[in-house]
């Protein structure tokens, strides 16, 4: 069985993660595989939106301890192929975390079960979140005196409010769902058995929309932020005045002039 599902369907890319037995840790095939995922819908021109989810009763534990870890720190030595790609390659580790590695395009997270740990940096590099009820939330890293280098110390004070930040670093304690929506680390709570179709009418939503708009909104916004308004503002117009030159620039208002629905090509 796949630790890994890859699917990508009208223009929408599912990555599954499947190692339940497992907590869907990240064990070294699962790094390299799921970075993989991200660099494939990068760069495939098909796909527009990228949900990613997980199966069983956590979203992804983070780094398997026994097998990812040793590999990273040195204390063991490679014996298999993905070993050996990670233990070559530690920019694999932070593609999988989407650390130092832009998808380009929006990713959002479909989370079924517990984010904690790596898992948790996972969801900091999404850009749009929905969860089911009474998930537990957390970077526990500290407590095993080792520290969430996945982005936590840089993202997680940015994405909700810093005492709170600080706290769930410093202690390790965990929250759950109803609080990070509160705290605005979600976007959605819903049932357990629409978390899935919830992130799917939301990429869907977006996969209809201009492509090309969409990514340079993303970009904009990602890059600007704690940015000086002033400088902010310049950097957006680099941003916006290459969209306005498109060919889907021009469908969209004369679709919306012929009240009809726009086609958009991505050029």
């Amino acid at each position: 069985m796949a630790i890994l599902n890859y699917e990508v369907k009208n223009h929408i890319a599912l990555v599954t993660l499947n190692r339940p037995e497992a907590r869907n840790a990240l064990n070294p095939e699962m790094v390299v595989r799921l970075a993989a995922a991200f660099v494939d819908a990068r760069d495939d021109d098909d796909v527009r939106v990228i949900v990613l989810t997980g199966t069983g009763t956590t979203f992804c534990a983070g780094a398997d301890l026994g097998t990812l870890i040793p590999i990273i720190s040195g204390a063991k030595e490679p014996k298999d192929e993905w070993d050996q790609k990670v233990f070559d390659d530690r920019s694999l580790v932070f593609k999988s975390l989407l650390r130092d590695f832009d998808t380009e395009k929006p990713v959002i997270a479909a989370v079924q079960g517990h984010a904690i740990a790596g898992g948790l940096e996972i969801l900091q590099g999404t850009d749009i979140r929905v969860a089911g009820p009474d998930l537990k939330f957390g970077v526990q890293e500290v407590k095993w005196a080792i520290f969430p280098g996945g982005g936590s110390t840089v993202r997680l004070p940015n994405q909700i409010p810093y005492a709170k930040a600080m706290e769930l670093l410093l202690t390790g304690d965990l929250i759950k769902s109803e609080e990070a929506l509160g705290l605005g680390f979600l976007n959605h709570v819903v049932p357990a058995d629409q978390v899935l179709q919830k992130a799917m009418e939301i990429a869907e939503k977006i996969a209809a929309n201009g492509p090309i708009a969409v990514k340079a909104i993303r970009a904009s916004a990602r890059a600007c932020v704690g940015v000086e308004e002033k400088e902010a503002l310049r950097m957006e117009i680099q941003f916006s005045n290459p969209v306005f030159k498109t060919q889907d620039a021009r469908e969209g208002p004369r679709a919306f002039m012929e009240k009809r629905k726009p086609v958009y090509v991505g050029k």
